[in-house]
């Protein structure tokens, strides 16, 4: 799937937003103009994650925005979800793209500009690039900073979406040291208007593009 347009990459993370709320949520996102959307539900039940990923899946699909899930690729094959994110100690590229069948996406997070450049060998359609600052996502995480972003693209030729800790407040900053798309996490779903804020961040990304 072509991402190119796709700059602003939405977490519904069920550590911040209950299962409850989380449709509501998801609506907001989708209203502000999220290019595509992850579930991240670590250390839930799988037909937990299961039954959720049924409800929002079609909002996400009317919308036009891909949905994927977290880990749990046999999970995301078996509902029929847009594709799924990996991570460095999950299954590969390819074994993920076995499982999803021809056409989803698979994503994997990288933590270096090493790693970046070995994922690439893999072939995902984009990768995730961070922690950048420091995070309670992923607080056991050294942050790898900004220096590399730039560098990163200049080594690798798919979609990177920097990640940790990035809010609309410092998004500027990270676009200056050469970041495209930025993965927002708790900066979207803790904000007293969701769908206003990622029209934001949406703008600051089209018009680092100019």
């Amino acid at each position: 799937m072509n991402l190119g347009g796709r700059l602003l990459y939405g977490i519904l993370d069920l550590g911040y937003v209950t299962p409850e709320a989380a449709p509501r949520v998801l609506e907001a996102m989708l209203a502000g103009g999220v290019g595509i959307v992850q579930l991240r539900a670590k250390g839930r039940p799988l037909d937990e994650i299961a039954a959720l990923a049924r409800r929002l899946q079609p909002l996400a699909r009317a919308a036009g925005v891909p949905f994927v899930l977290n880990d749990h690729v046999p999970l995301a094959a078996e509902l029929g979800l847009d594709g799924a994110h990996v991570g460095q100690d999950d299954l590969s590229v390819a074994e993920a793209r076995r499982l999803l069948g021809p056409g989803r996406i698979v994503g994997k997070s990288t933590h270096s500009l090493a790693q970046a450049e070995a994922a690439a060998a893999e072939a995902p359609d984009y990768l995730g690039f961070g922690p950048l600052f420091a995070t309670p996502t992923k607080p056991d995480y050294r942050p790898i900073g900004t220096d590399d972003i730039r560098r990163a693209h200049e080594r690798v030729a798919l979609p990177i979406y920097c990640i940790g800790g990035i809010k609309r407040e410092n998004t500027p900053a990270v676009l200056a040291a050469g970041a495209r798309r930025v993965v927002i996490v708790s900066g979207i779903l803790q904000a007293p208007g969701i769908a206003a804020y990622c029209r934001e961040v949406n703008a600051l990304l089209a018009n680092a593009g100019k």
